[in-house]
């Protein structure tokens, strides 16, 4: 991982597995953007309901060239499957970076080969 990653639990203590998911996420993730610079986690344990139990919201801060992507996924009572599912935002978030990022280039190489002409 050429990114620094940085984890902080929040009202909860720290748990080795949900830190192991999330930095195995993050490894994935590289795929879909090699060049992130940096990239924050940050796990929550929201204030606890009466009837439903424990909630958790996960934060994610990912810096890119160009850009950064946050996500935020709030209320899941299972802190692994809130990571999941913020790390399956942060996915199509950053495919949508870099297909505007190629989509501005090949804008940008066409405007070149047309002021060539």
């Amino acid at each position: 991982m050429q990114h620094t990653l940085q984890v902080t639990f929040h009202g909860m203590p720290h748990s080795d597995a949900l830190d192991a998911s999330i930095r195995e996420h993050a490894g994935r993730l590289e795929k879909f953007h090699p060049h992130i610079i940096s990239f924050r986690a940050a796990v929550e344990e929201l204030a606890r309901h009466k009837h439903q139990g424990k909630e958790f919201s996960v934060r994610l801060d990912i810096k890119v060239p160009g850009g950064e992507v946050a996500v935020s996924h709030d209320h899941s009572e299972d802190p692994f499957v809130a990571v999941r599912d913020a790390f399956d935002a942060a996915r199509r978030r950053l495919e949508d970076h870099v297909r505007r990022q190629r989509g501005a280039a090949r804008r940008g190489e066409a405007r070149a080969k047309r002021g060539k002409s």
